[in-house]
Order: C-alpha cells, then sequence, then structure tokens
C-alpha cells in the first residue's frame, strides 16, 4: 500500500494507545487521529507524535479537526462510541452507538472509499454487522476487532497457569465479543504442544472462565475499560493488512453461508492480508461445539433484531 495511512476514529484510551503503538513499531507512515473533541485529537497526536523521535521508523502523526481532514486512508479504525450507563436500556445503547457508526461511516464512504475498516466500537459484533450494512462493501473490507483481544487475554491465562511459554501461547477464542465468546482450549497451544496436553479440565475450566470475565477484572481495578491490550490488538490486525502478512487471526466478519450463517457477523479464524479477510476459515465443529455457536449466533442477532424493531435500517 503506497502511503500506508491510517486513520482512527475516536482518541480516547483505545484510541491513542492504538496509535502510539503503530507509531513506535514503525508500521505506517501517517497516523490520523479525529475526536469529536478536537483539542482530544490534538493533544494526543502532538504528544504520540513528540514520542516517535525515538522510534526505529518515522511516522507522521496528525490531528484532523474536520472528517475531510481524514482522507486517502489505506485502513480507518473506529474506536467510536459511549458505554452503557445505568439508565440505559440495551435498545438505548444499540441505537446511540448504532448513530455514531452512522456519521462516522458517512464520512469514510466520502473521504476514504477504498479503506478497509476496522471496527472496535461495542457491541462490537453488532456494530461491525451495521458498519456492513451502511457501506454495502464487499465483506472482505470490514472486520471486527475480537479475537486478537480474547485471545490475548486467554494467552495470559494460559501463561498464568502454566508458568512458561510466554510469547508462545497461541490461544483462540471464536463467536461473540461478550458472554458468549468461546475460548477453544482444544486447537490453542504453547510452544505448539497441544493445550490439552499441558492442562487438564479443572485448569482448563478456570482459564475459560476467566478468559471471559477478563474485560470485566480491569474494570473491576480501573473503574474504566482496558486500553493496553485492545490497542495491541488493533496493531497487530492494522500491521497485517498493511504489510499483506495473511497471519491467521480471529476477527468479526459477515457470514455467508459459511458454519451454516448467513447475514450475521461473528467472530471466526481468517487470514488477514493486504485485501482485509483473505480467507475465512471454517473449523470442523463437533456437536457440542456447535451448540455453543448457535447460542453467540442468537444472542447477536437478538441486538441486531432490535436495531431493525427500532427502524434503524429502514
Amino acid at each position: 500500500m503506497v502511503g500506508r495511512k491510517v486513520g482512527i476514529v475516536g482518541a480516547g484510551f483505545v484510541g491513542a494507545t492504538a496509535a502510539y503503538t503503530l507509531a513506535l513499531v514503525g508500521s505506517c507512515h501517517e497516523i490520523v487521529l479525529y475526536d469529536i473533541v478536537p483539542e482530544v485529537a490534538k493533544g494526543k497526536a502532538i504528544d504520540i507524535g513528540q514520542a516517535t523521535s525515538y522510534s526505529s521508523k518515522g511516522t507522521i502523526v496528525t490531528a484532523a479537526h474536520s472528517p475531510s481532514e481524514m482522507k486517502n486512508c489505506d485502513i480507518v479504525v473506529i474506536t467510536a462510541g459511549v458505554p452503557r450507563r445505568k439508565e440505559m436500556t440495551r435498545a438505548d445503547l444499540l441505537m446511540i452507538n448504532a448513530k455514531i457508526i452512522t456519521d462516522v461511516v458517512d464520512n469514510i464512504k466520502k473521504y476514504s472509499p477504498n479503506a478497509v475498516i476496522l471496527c472496535v466500537s461495542n457491541p462490537l459484533d453488532v456494530m461491525t454487522y451495521v458498519v456492513h450494512k451502511l457501506t454495502g462493501w464487499q465483506r472482505h473490507r470490514i472486520i471486527g476487532m475480537a479475537g486478537a483481544l480474547d485471545g490475548a487475554r486467554m494467552a495470559y491465562q494460559i501463561q498464568k497457569k502454566v508458568g512458561y511459554g510466554s510469547g508462545q501461547t497461541r490461544a483462540i477464542v471464536i463467536g461473540d465479543h461478550g458472554q458468549h465468546m468461546i475460548p477453544y482450549p482444544e486447537i490453542s497451544a504453547v510452544g505448539g504442544v497441544p493445550l490439552n496436553q499441558i492442562i487438564g479440565k479443572t485448569d482448563m475450566e478456570d482459564i475459560i472462565e476467566k478468559t471471559k470475565e477478563g474485560g470485566a477484572e480491569i474494570v473491576k481495578y480501573l473503574k474504566t475499560s482496558a486500553y493496553y491490550a485492545p490497542g495491541r490488538s488493533i496493531s497487530i490486525m492494522v500491521e497485517a493488512i498493511l504489510d499483506d502478512s495473511r497471519i491467521v487471526m480471529p476477527s468479526s466478519v459477515l457470514l455467508n453461508g459459511e458454519y451454516g450463517y448467513k447475514d450475521v457477523t461473528l467472530g471466526v479464524p481468517v487470514v488477514l492480508g493486504a485485501k482485509g479477510v483473505e480467507k475465512i476459515i471454517e473449523l470442523e465443529l463437533d456437536e457440542e461445539m456447535k451448540k455453543r455457536v448457535d447460542i453467540s449466533v442468537n444472542s447477536i442477532r437478538e441486538n441486531i433484531d432490535i436495531l431493525k424493531k427500532e427502524g434503524f435500517f429502514d
């Protein structure tokens, strides 16, 4: 990709950390931050830009004061959205964030019509679906960041349990990015050694439970959601696309018959390369796993149906 320009919509903790990580690694030539509060984007762009003085590769970091300044991006990362507050119903949250995504997508279509979109906004699978419907683009160009983060959280729990293999652990999590996510120990490994040959059933169940609660645990201590691991997970996916490295990474993608589902976004293993999603890998699932995937899909569809009932897609 000529230019290797990445736009990040939302300069909060997650968006800014993703920008900082990309700048340190030197994955792209230019990063543009945009936020509904322009001063936040400007201040963080200056701070990150100054940090690049000690990076091995020069990265230009700027802030866009308006969406029109965020043009011709190769990749646009969407982190914009609001968290659910006590007074909000699930429908309220979905409609608010879907409307935010609508404005973001309209600007991406206008100013970066050839971009790959990486959606990070929550509820992630539903917002990724919304991006698909709003753009009408080929499905390989729209990806939800879920499995990269959930897999990193599972790998962390595995390393804590066994006490070795840091950096060698490959953990796979599929399904939705929420309470019905599916940590998949049967195809996870430490240094190439299958996990079920290292860890017993009781420890495995503990790892699975702690993976599912990974985000909530951080909120308990910080009183806010995570941003270092999400930021790094974003950067890994962006790097794979820019470098055409064709890595395998579980991601939320629109299914069209794969796994027996259509018109729903779900976290499954994919190959990430220059086009975005180069290939969707279909795993052979046993009956128990199929049931768990069904539960995950149904939870996503319930939220999509709320948006449909609210007339969002009309």
